[in-house]
């Protein structure tokens, strides 16, 4: 696909939408428009506050929003209840349009317990799988460790990493479904990507937004460790 063509926002709770939403500021998650100027269509990447300003986006950069893709289950990127609040996330978006839900075979259970989505309205997917946007292509990456489903997304040279891989350290892996020894393959896994793709956190929690994936394995701690054992000695427990 042409530059020219190529629709891409990396947008911050708090500030680019959710304005004024204390959690969504203080959480500082990303969320993803992904699309195809020349037709149109565009997908969203884990709507889980005040969804109705991601579609408004969207529409006012005259796209249509034709799917959401899902990193993982926790309710920051889909909603659900959440340190007191209740974040409608995706189902706030799917009251205003009808589009299908992408996320990993693993999670379909995860995601419709958290959002209260019935699983037969997700789609479910598996490693290498590719979603059409347009002229776009994105394949789904299956990442397991921060949750069992995790996936991250690769198009265009860019890695949308949702909270597997962040420009520093990596997500979480003792809440419910999390593996450590699976966040070690997933890493490497991602480490060994060809073609320096540019990586997309779930949140900013580094200087820079975004970073070349040569430059997070140089400068990014989790990236160090080249065995379990030494995975292990990094990330006791």
């Amino acid at each position: 696909m042409g530059s020219d063509h190529m629709y891409f926002r990396q947008l911050l709770s708090g500030r680019d939408w959710a304005v004024g939403d204390p959690l969504a500021t203080q959480m500082r998650n990303f969320a993803y428009l992904i699309g195809d100027r020349e037709t149109g269509e565009c997908v969203v990447v884990d709507p889980a506050y005040a969804a109705g300003d991601l579609v408004d986006i969207a529409e006012g950069d005259g796209l249509r929003l034709t799917g959401v893709l899902v990193t993982h289950h926790h309710p920051d990127h889909v909603g659900g209840s959440m340190l007191g609040f209740t974040l409608r996330g995706v189902r706030e978006l799917l009251e205003r349009i009808d589009v299908p839900v992408h996320v990993q075979q693993l999670e379909l259970p995860w995601v419709a317990n958290v959002t209260g989505i019935e699983p037969s309205a997700l789609t479910g997917h598996e490693h290498g799988d590719k979603l059409g946007v347009g002229d776009l292509e994105i394949e789904m990456l299956h990442t397991p460790g921060h949750t069992p489903g995790s996936q991250c997304f690769l198009f265009d040279n860019r890695l949308v990493a949702g909270d597997t891989l962040f420009i520093d350290g990596c997500g979480r892996t003792d809440f419910p479904g999390g593996d450590s020894d699976e966040m070690f393959r997933s890493l490497r896994y991602l480490a060994g990507l060809s073609g320096d793709p540019v990586v997309y956190p779930g949140h900013w929690y580094s200087q820079e937004p975004s970073a070349a994936l040569s430059s997070v394995r140089d400068n990014n701690y989790v990236l160090r460790p080249t065995t379990l054992d030494q995975w292990h000695m990094l990330m006791p427990g």
